[in-house]
């Protein structure tokens, strides 16, 4: 204890610890540090000589030298000639800290800090898609878009990182291509060519992050505001909130069993300037769009001078028979616009997918690229590349397309002790099933009593255009092995027993 008669300053405490493993300046710095910052020695203060230090605290005068001489390096003491030490009155932590913030009153903050008219409904559209959405954690039963993580060969992909970084030549560290890596992209195009029957060439192949940037990018370069667009209902929330920030106008156009209703779209909206489709696996209901409507689809584009969005986000993975061709590979008039991603395939965080654009867009969509996030990271679509060409890519496909089958038959068969309560619907492809419940039952609530036992589901009311009544749950079943379907199967019957009765 420094006492008060001994020196100017106010009784302050110093602990010095000679078992302890930190230094003891280092233990004295950060006591007087301390006592500082939080005011206990007042700015101004003097502080003991360091022979008085040093004989108070039992310690070598050399240990109060060098802890003195760190606090006035770092600007927390200063010296006077011929009169002492003291506390500087200006902290270095001051300047570094935020200031606290002033309060700012609703009227205020909506007068000076209002959102443009596009952030306005670019945040409306990115509130209603991440709306359930839970902090990241290891997937459990039945989050849905999650690919089988457990099932991700790890140690593969990490020696392809450490080889490709080794091997990375120092010309790549300087800034990219705008369209993406170009081995990258000619592996792409062999792939869906082989695969999708994707009709391209590797330049038009545009690497993204993700599927997201793929369908905010064609918003924005080929919708002027007021534009009509369709969108399938029920359909993907994230091409809506696209669709949203580049002022279109949203026609909701339902889908029957041969995917979107094209003569009800046509009713609606004769001279939509796009369509957004998903026609190889229907998001949510999943079925797959005929051959007729394909075609038919096509030639009113033609006739409407209109785009198609095709989304081809989970076709990979279909249990009976071949994928289909994707749409894009009927396209003989350069209507449609590929979007395909890696992120359902291999991992989420991976943050890796493409867009396929007619070879008269190529020049645009590259040169608008430069102006938003000029290129993908590379040392990723380097590995991504090797994953492919070295065959890694199509041998994890098809184990997770046998994998997904086998845990989709295990949740419909553990999905029997539902009975009465969720009726299961087999899906012939894809990472998730859907389940009805009782006529007049909430799937909003469902979902948040399955949420509050443990299970997550999807309510797909929440897909749906405006107020429409829905009864059904969303169940991935691709993200947790068969122990764990099974014990969300009686979490599930759990919740639902105590909202039906």
């Amino acid at each position: 204890m420094l006492s008060a008669h001994r020196s100017p300053l106010p009784p302050l405490a110093v602990k010095i610890d000679p078992d302890s493993r930190a230094p003891l300046y280092r233990q004295l710095y950060d006591h007087l540090r301390g006592a500082i910052l939080s005011r206990q020695l007042a700015a101004g203060s003097l502080l003991p000589s360091t022979r008085t230090m040093a004989a108070e605290l039992g310690v070598s005068r050399m240990t109060v030298v060098v802890a003195y001489e760190q606090l006035l390096a770092e600007g927390y003491i200063e010296g006077r000639l011929g009169s002492g030490t003291y506390v500087s009155h200006s902290l270095p932590d001051d300047h570094l800290v935020a200031r606290s913030t002033p309060h700012v009153t609703p009227e205020h903050a909506s007068r000076q800090r209002r959102l443009s008219q596009r952030g306005q409904r670019m945040a409306s559209a990115a509130q209603s898609r991440v709306m359930g959405r839970r902090e990241p954690d290891t997937p459990r039963a039945f989050r849905n878009s999650v690919p089988a993580l457990d099932q991700f060969p790890y140690e593969l992909w990490h020696r392809l990182v450490v080889k490709c970084s080794r091997d990375l030549p120092r010309g790549q560290l300087a800034y990219g291509t705008p369209a993406g890596y170009r081995p990258l992209q000619e592996a792409i195009a062999a792939y869906l060519m082989a695969s999708r029957a994707v009709k391209c060439s590797p330049d038009q192949v545009i690497i993204v992050a993700g599927s997201q940037p793929a369908l905010d990018m064609t918003a924005q370069l080929l919708l002027d505001p007021g534009d009509v667009v369709w969108h399938e209902d029920p359909g993907y929330r994230g091409v809506r909130g696209a669709f949203t920030s580049a002022s279109a106008q949203i026609t909701p156009v339902p889908v029957n069993g041969e995917g979107i209703d094209l003569e009800a779209g046509i009713k609606a909206a004769p001279h939509a300037r796009m369509v957004y489709v998903t026609p190889s696996h229907q998001y949510p209901l999943g079925m797959t769009m005929s051959l007729r409507r394909r075609l038919a689809l096509l030639e009113w584009a033609e006739r409407a001078d209109a785009w198609i969005l095709e989304d081809d986000y989970d076709s990979e993975y279909r249990f009976v028979g071949r994928p289909l061709p994707a749409l894009q590979g009927l396209d003989t008039c350069g209507r449609v616009l590929y979007v395909g991603t890696f992120s359902k395939v291999l991992f989420p965080a991976l943050r890796l997918g493409y867009l396929v654009v007619p070879p008269d867009l190529v020049e645009s969509f590259t040169a608008a690229r430069v102006i938003t996030d000029d290129h993908p990271p590379v040392l990723e679509q380097v590995v991504m590349t090797r994953f492919i060409t070295e065959g890694h890519f199509a041998r994890h496909i098809r184990r997770m397309r046998t994998l997904y089958a086998e845990r989709q038959a295990c949740l419909l068969d553990e999905g029997r002790r539902l009975e009465g309560l969720l009726t299961l619907e087999r899906t012939d492809g894809g990472m998730h099933l859907l389940g009805w419940l009782p006529e007049g039952v909430s799937d909003v609530e469902a979902t948040q009593r399955a949420w509050n036992t443990g299970v997550e589901t999807m309510p797909l009311s929440i897909l749906r255009h405006g107020t429409g009544h829905s009864n059904g749950l969303m169940l991935g079943f691709a993200a947790v092995n068969e122990a764990a379907i099974a014990e969300g199967v009686t979490r599930l019957h759990g919740a639902l027993s105590t909202l039906i009765r």
